[in-house]
């Protein structure tokens, strides 16, 4: 069984009265939320003391020790899934992935996830992140948001994938566009929402624009606008271009820009009653849809070894190819 590693830091004068888990976070490798579960259990000792309070203040002098836990192994089990591959070679996997899809195990989702089908697909050649392993994933969409997404099979992949989605596009050829159906019409034909995302103050499954968020930007343009029984513009549909890869961005985004998505329970539940303006058989495509009408149709990245940009489209699934037509012809 592997080891624990140990890491020991001397705190420096400049350090003295600051809180235990942030000293440790500006002379570590691992996240802040990492270390303080860390210290929670137990695994973090000044001297012969055990400290267990994140907010302890440290003294000059003090050495901390962090015994680190070696990763675990991967939990989830193959199961046979099946997917939709767009692309795969030895080094990567893309795969257009359905409604409902859960990507990786979380409370709730042990199983029937992308990566118990991936497990399944790719055996042991799947690249691994530390701790409790997500092989090969480094972005992901929401359980509801259908389209493209690309895994690492291998750790040269998986590192390469990595640091383009840590630029997001700014110097490389990493591309993500996503189609989305919102409620109303922007006054602007385009533009940039450029607005710091965190989790929600009071719902800690939701996140909410926030000032001390961290950054989010993402780029729309409207594509058509559709009109309702009144005749007046009810929904659009909105191309999305991602610079930031926060938790529900577009979600967020759209419906802060008071746009929030079709079949949004969760930020746009004030909206449901505007059903009521939609063409009948929008009504029953959007009752039908059940998800939000968000879809990443987009995906352009460099290839791991041959460095050849790589270009993947996706065509809308077939719930939101009804929603547009029912849209289209009202």
């Amino acid at each position: 069984m592997p080891h624990p590693s140990r890491e020991a830091i001397n705190v420096s004068g400049e350090q003295a009265g600051q809180r235990l888990d942030r000293v440790l976070a500006g002379n570590s490798e691992l996240s802040r939320t990492r270390l303080k579960a860390l210290i929670l259990d137990g695994a973090v000792t000044i001297g012969a003391r055990t400290i267990r309070d994140p907010g302890y203040r440290v003294n000059a002098g003090e050495i901390i020790a962090v015994a680190v836990p070696a990763p675990e192994a991967a939990a989830p089990g193959g199961e046979n899934i099946p997917l939709h591959i767009v692309f795969e070679d030895d080094e990567i996997i893309v795969i257009d992935k359905p409604a409902g899809l859960v990507v990786h195990p979380a409370p709730g989702h042990a199983t029937g996830t992308l990566v118990n089908a991936l497990i399944a697909h790719c055996g042991d050649s799947l690249s691994g992140i530390g701790g409790v392993k997500r092989p090969g994933i480094v972005h992901r969409l929401d359980k509801d948001t259908t389209g493209l997404m690309v895994v690492a099979k291998t750790d040269r992949a998986h590192q390469s994938l990595a640091a383009q989605f840590a630029d997001h596009g700014r110097t490389g050829p990493l591309r993500r566009g996503y189609l989305a159906f919102a409620w109303g019409a922007p006054s602007r034909p385009k533009g940039t929402i450029d607005e710091p995302i965190d989790r929600h103050p009071k719902s800690r499954d939701r996140m909410a624009v926030r000032a001390n968020g961290r950054i989010a930007l993402t780029h729309w343009q409207v594509l058509e606008r559709f009109k309702g029984k009144d005749e007046k513009p009810v929904a659009s549909l909105i191309e999305c271009r991602l610079e930031t890869g926060r938790t529900h961005q577009i979600r967020v985004h759209l419906a802060h820009m008071g746009h929030p998505l079709l079949g949004d329970a969760v930020y746009g539940q004030s909206f449901k009653t505007k059903s009521s303006r939609l063409p009948p058989p929008a009504q029953a495509a959007l009752e039908g849809l059940g998800r939000q009408a968000l879809h990443a149709y987009l995906l352009a990245i460099e290839h791991p070894t041959s460095g050849q940009r790589l270009e993947f489209r996706s065509e809308l699934p077939a719930d939101l190819v009804r929603l547009h037509h029912s849209l289209s012809a009202g």
